[in-house]
């Protein structure tokens, strides 16, 4: 049987998608050229959630990106320098990793994720 290898894209709609792709790339690190990236190996989690899970934020919000990292304690204090707000709750910690959220330009939420044993 063929599978899927991978996750081959993720796409959304923006007010300013250049403006955007300058903040990802400025603020998180991502290497966006051509609109590719290549990310290092490691887990992806696909997790649909019920339709009125409060986990994304406003009941709206139909999906939510989340990033692996390997040091997120280093990456909040990073992001909260440059006038980001990270937030972290204990209740989003479990034996898969430590969580922080914080939001994009446009208000989409995005996940970060320090998975238990290192990325």
């Amino acid at each position: 049987m063929q599978k899927v290898t991978g996750i081959g894209g993720v796409f959304f709609r923006a007010r300013d998608p250049k403006a955007l792709v300058q903040w990802y790339e400025q603020e998180l690190g991502l290497d966006i050229r051509e609109k590719t990236w290549v990310q290092d190996s490691g887990p992806t989690v696909f997790a649909p959630f019920k339709e009125d899970s409060e986990y994304f934020g406003r009941p709206t919000q139909q999906w939510m990106l989340c990033f692996r990292v390997v040091d997120l304690q280093a990456f909040v204090a990073q992001l909260r320098m440059r006038g980001i707000d990270a937030i972290q709750k204990e209740e989003w910690n479990s034996e898969v990793g430590t969580f922080a959220r914080i939001h994009d330009p446009e208000g989409n939420p995005i996940e970060l994720w320090q998975p238990a044993g290192g990325a």
